[in-house]
């Protein structure tokens, strides 16, 4: 295992918490986390298989649709290994190299979520702003070559995480607020001067507040443009075209706001407040995205149904 050289003492594991308290009963809050897990993989991995082989749904919403389950898909692995290990096995301890990397991992895919739903409202004003243009405008290349950038912008922007933080002195404290590793988290245990992580973590986070100033900006066009149709029935029709979207922005950015406000605004925050807030970021957007869009989305919704037919059939 590697070692962190310090000065003080030489920290080569840090603690995670379950939920504050709650230890004893650690084993039946498993039950429902596990639960949320399997729905989560199995909705997302659902999304995906009917995309690909539904050739009627391969258009750049649904490829966007895609990508945003790809994503929720790496957050749930991301964070699966150690909630399992202290919920079903009670093993706290995390080596300082896979503390690194499960960070940079999360916070990674939380940028590329982020992303994947600032691209879905564009999507979203181009097909009410100019439906004409739509499909000439996003080509499958372009689809293809903004899900690109959007991963290596995402991952690019906190590929400085791990390596800030291994380049911090750790003295005794190492126990972590979290059933996993954030940047914050872990920087706040240095005993050296971590300046530099903490305004690279402002910046990080200034970013993903940025992308979602620009969804809000994104529907205020979208509000104009169907206000400026005549018909009430085609506002109607626009509307509901974003419903899905609307509740997946909720979803991925309420949590991350209350946490922002919170820290910021709130002297003394409950630690179990903390924790569940923390863990709802994780787990509700991975098992909640893939139910709202076969609930409001007809198209994949009807494909779901028709395969669960089919299947039943044969």
């Amino acid at each position: 295992m590697s070692i962190i050289n310090v000065s003080h003492v030489e920290i080569t594991t840090f603690i995670l918490v379950g939920i504050p308290g709650l230890e004893y009963a650690h084993i039946w809050i498993s039950i429902p986390i596990c639960s949320m897990y399997l729905i989560a993989l199995l909705g997302n991995c659902t999304i995906l298989f009917i995309i690909k082989t539904e050739p009627s749904l391969h258009e750049p919403m649904y490829y966007f649709l895609s990508m945003l389950s790809l994503s929720d898909i790496g957050l749930s692995f991301s964070s699966l290994p150690t909630m399992l290990r202290i919920f079903l096995f009670k093993a706290s301890e995390i080596s300082a190299n896979a503390c690194f990397a499960q960070q940079f991992f999360i916070h990674g895919f939380t940028a590329l979520e982020s992303s994947v739903l600032l691209i879905m409202s564009f999507d979203r004003f181009l097909a009410i702003h100019n439906p004409l243009r739509y499909s000439s405008i996003l080509t499958t290349l372009r689809v293809a070559q903004i899900g690109i950038v959007c991963f290596f912008k995402s991952f690019l922007l906190v590929l400085p995480f791990p390596f800030t933080l291994r380049m911090l002195t750790y003295c005794k404290k190492r126990q972590l607020s979290h059933s996993y590793c954030l940047h914050e988290d872990v920087m706040k245990l240095a005993c050296s001067d971590n300046q530099i992580d903490v305004i690279y973590g402002f910046f990080g986070a200034l970013c993903v507040m940025v992308d979602f100033m620009l969804i809000a900006m994104s529907y205020i066009l979208i509000l104009k443009t169907m206000l400026g149709t005549a018909s009430r029935k085609e506002q109607l029709k626009a509307l509901n075209t974003c419903v899905s979207h609307i509740c997946a922005v909720i979803i991925f950015y309420l949590p991350i706001i209350n946490l922002a406000i919170f820290h910021r605004f709130v002297q003394h925050v409950s630690p179990l407040f903390s924790v569940f807030m923390a863990n709802v970021l994780l787990l509700v957007p991975p098992l909640m995205n893939p139910i709202v869009y076969c609930v409001k989305t007809r198209q994949i919704r009807v494909k779901v149904v028709a395969k669960l037919c089919q299947k039943q059939i044969y």
